[in-house]
This record gives C-alpha cells, structure tokens and sequence, in this order.
C-alpha cells in the first residue's frame, strides 16, 4: 500500500508540474501576442465602405478623409507625437515641419516592415531635392530597434514607441496593423495613408502628386482622388502580373 500511495503521489505531482508548465506557456504566449502582435483595424475606404480586415500583409491604400466621414478617421493635419529617437532624445514631428514626410510604422519583427527599409532610402536620396525626409516609428522594445537601426544602416530618423506606439497609430486613426506609411505635404497636411508593404511605383505616384500639392500645381483634394485611383489600378495590375 505504501509503494502504491508513494506512486500514486509522485503521478499527482507529475500532473501538477505539467498543468502548472501549460499555464506558464499560456500566459507567455498571451503576453507575447499583447505585446507584439499587431492587432487587426477595421478599416474604412473613402467612401467609409468596410474593407477586409488589415494584416500586417494587407494592401490597402486609405485616401485622407474629412474628420466626419467616418469612425476610423485619418487626421486632417499631422497630430502632435512626441516619441524619443534611437538616440533616447525626445523628437517631435513638428520638429521636421516645412518639408514633406513619409512617417512609417514598422518593428523589427515584422517581414514586410524589414522589406521596405531599403525602399525608404532609396526614396529619401530620389526626392532629396523635395526635402523629403522619412521618420520610422517602431512599435517595438528599444535595444531591438537600436541593434536593428545600427546593423542595417538606416540613415533616416527613428523614432521608438514601445510605451506609446499604440497612441501614436490612434492618432491616425488606425490601430497597430504592421507596416503602415502616412504621406504628409509641406504643410503638414495628411495627404494619405497606405496600409501594407509600400511598392516603389505606388510611393513615386504618390510623392509626385506631395511634389505638385507644394508646388501650387495641384489641389490637396484632387491629388487624394488620383492618389486613390492611381494606386487602386497599380494594385489591381499587380494582382494580374
């Protein structure tokens, strides 16, 4: 009866030992997922018409709206974001105020974010003369950024939101659905939102439509509705190649 009860004791500890591991990795992966994946938007076209939900391998450009349009609503100018730079420095986006931005929401995990970096670049030095400058918001912790930016080389600045990334992406109107690019003329203005990896020839469109707005050539209101149907034919010629 002893040698009986002494098995029966180490199978109930046995058992314990497994319930207790199974909740320490459920508890894990639940922190994990709160922590790092991106949690899916619901988005709206211009014509506040349901999209799909957006994953962090969505293709979705999102014309700016007026503020009444819908719930999910883009700002009309750029908001007030206040974030510390890889250099532990407070940088607001005031702070590049006067020149046309590409504000690019990415972490270090993300497949799609590490795709467009080297597209990034290349756009900075393409419209070096326009002033454009890229601004990186990563949702992410700070020594994964920091590894990150140094070896790869990222040449524009990069901001850190693992405390406040959430409220950053809020701000315009979306929630965390990696990667996202906000287009925003000289003034501030927000002149779109691409939801997805960024392609080259949707980004140039784009850029060249900020390039005609600064210039006086070309309506905020007329370049969102080209933006909005160039990109959708760019999408949809893709989609058949």
């Amino acid at each position: 009866m002893t040698d009986q009860r002494a098995a029966g004791l180490r199978q109930a500890s046995i058992g314990l030992l497994v319930l207790t591991a199974v909740l320490l990795a459920s508890a894990a992966v639940g922190f994990i997922t709160y922590r790092l994946v991106p949690r899916a938007a619901s988005i709206h076209t211009a014509a506040a018409m349901p999209a799909p939900p957006a994953t962090a391998t969505s293709d979705t450009e999102i014309p700016a709206r007026s503020p009444t349009t819908a719930q999910h609503k883009l700002p009309v100018e750029l908001p007030e974001i206040r974030l510390p730079g890889t250099d532990g420095a407070p940088h607001r986006l005031a702070d590049w105020t006067g020149r046309p931005l590409v504000i690019n929401f990415w972490a270090t995990w993300c497949e799609p974010c590490r795709r467009e970096i080297p597209l990034l670049t290349a756009l900075r030095r393409e419209y070096a003369a326009d002033r454009l400058e890229i601004v990186g918001i990563a949702v992410d912790y700070p020594e994964d950024v920091q590894k990150y930016v140094q070896g790869h080389g990222i040449d524009y600045p990069v901001l850190v939101g693992d405390k406040d990334g959430l409220a950053a992406a809020n701000a315009f109107g979306m929630d965390t659905v990696l990667p996202f690019s906000v287009f925003a003329d000289g003034q501030g203005r927000v002149v779109t939102l691409k939801v997805g990896e960024l392609h080259q020839d949707e980004a140039e469109l784009i850029l060249d439509r900020v390039r005609e707005i600064d210039a006086g050539k070309l309506s905020l209101p007329l370049a969102r509705e080209q933006i909005s149907e160039g990109v959708r034919r760019l999408r949809m010629a893709r989609a058949t190649e």
